[in-house]
């Protein structure tokens, strides 16, 4: 199976999981946040690593990761990749708090990184849930691990070990936004499935490369 270029059905059959599982996220993050929330999911690709640094911004990009390994019976790897900025924006908005930061002399705030991590962990959980339901394949996430540093640093590292049975990844853009804000927050959610698991996720789809 040719994994590199994604037909318009894979497409459109990921974009329908990212949807649904941005709609279960939603869900959740509504409770967090005691308001209304809304996700979406504007595109679904497949990139190769060089296009994945390239989306976040380039190498020396200041990110924030929260990485997770899947367990189960399509094993990968998941990384939910915000801006410094967003990422900021989206404690600020979950605690109600200004003035709690992931930048200080002192280093980051214990409540910044626990919050980052719930909702990495809200997200990619509702992700992996629509996949599993749609599949029939169990597939859950580890416990979190949150990084933050230059894009290069990051992904260097973690993606080394993981280059070495894979060489592409799905990324579902996701925006998040509520009625109080002026503006949504852009994270990028990247799935990286071991070789193995991509033709088991498409064929349990039943779609095949030709289609």
């Amino acid at each position: 199976m040719n994994i590199s270029q994604l037909t318009s059905v894979q497409k459109d059959v990921l974009r329908e999981i990212g949807n649904i599982g941005a709609g279960n996220a939603a869900t959740s993050m509504s409770k967090l946040l005691d308001k209304k929330i809304d996700m979406q999911v504007p595109s679904v690709n497949i990139v190769s690593y060089d296009e994945m640094m390239d989306l976040i911004g380039g190498p020396e990009e200041l990110i924030v990761a929260v990485f997770f390994r899947i367990q189960g019976e399509a094993p990968g790897s998941v990384y939910l990749i915000l801006s410094i900025e967003e990422a900021e924006l989206l404690i600020n908005q979950i605690t109600g708090d200004q003035m709690i930061s992931l930048i200080s002399e002192e280093g980051p705030d214990e409540l910044a990184v626990s919050v980052i991590q719930e909702a990495g962990n809200i997200l990619t959980g509702s992700y992996l849930s629509a996949l599993s339901d749609f599949t029939s394949i169990n597939m859950q996430p580890s416990v979190p691990l949150l990084s933050m540093d230059m894009a290069g640093a990051i992904l260097t590292a973690g993606l080394l070990e993981i280059s070495q049975v894979t060489d592409f990844a799905i990324v579902i853009d996701t925006k998040i936004s509520h009625t109080d804000s002026k503006r949504g927050i852009q994270g990028n959610f990247f799935l990286l499935p071991d070789p193995e698991s991509f033709p088991k996720i498409f064929l349990a789809l039943g779609v095949t490369d030709n289609e």
